[in-house]
């Protein structure tokens, strides 16, 4: 799962500061550490979907702080695509004929947002000659 660090900072008027030192534009806050933690993977998910959106480069989670948020697994398993297809050196438009569909198609693969099917997210892997590996553990 793809995580990133916070940073809670306490503000003046009772609430936390959320701030994530890898991805500067996030900047929220929450009543309670709980709220803090929700609104910070909201941040960090619209942080993130902008970026793609943008064509940015997206900073790969180098985990220095003490408190870390866990993104869900379909955005966990999209912005991986997102550092295959860089790291490959490829567009969007040849992913897509790679995968002999249309371009809107490749193109919901990385819309955050959007309910990409796992299989659609394993083909696009595939075409970049990379494989899915699952691990299920005991929680922490």
């Amino acid at each position: 799962m793809l995580e990133y660090g916070i940073r809670l900072t306490p503000d003046d008027n009772g609430t936390l500061l959320v701030t994530c030192p890898q991805l500067p534009i996030v900047a929220t806050f929450g009543e309670t550490e709980d709220d803090a933690r929700r609104h910070a993977a909201e941040a960090i998910e619209t942080a993130l979907a902008s970026m793609i959106d943008d064509g940015e480069p997206v900073p790969r989670p180098v985990l220095q702080e003490d408190v870390t948020i866990r993104l869900p697994m379909m955005t966990t398993l999209k912005v991986n695509l997102y550092w295959a297809l860089a790291d490959a050196g490829i567009t969007r438009a040849e992913l897509a004929r790679r995968l002999g569909w249309k371009r809107e198609s490749v193109d919901r693969l990385f819309r955050l947002n959007h309910r990409s099917r796992l299989e659609q997210i394993e083909a696009a892997f595939q075409a970049l000659d990379r494989a899915l590996e699952v691990e299920v553990r005991p929680a922490a």
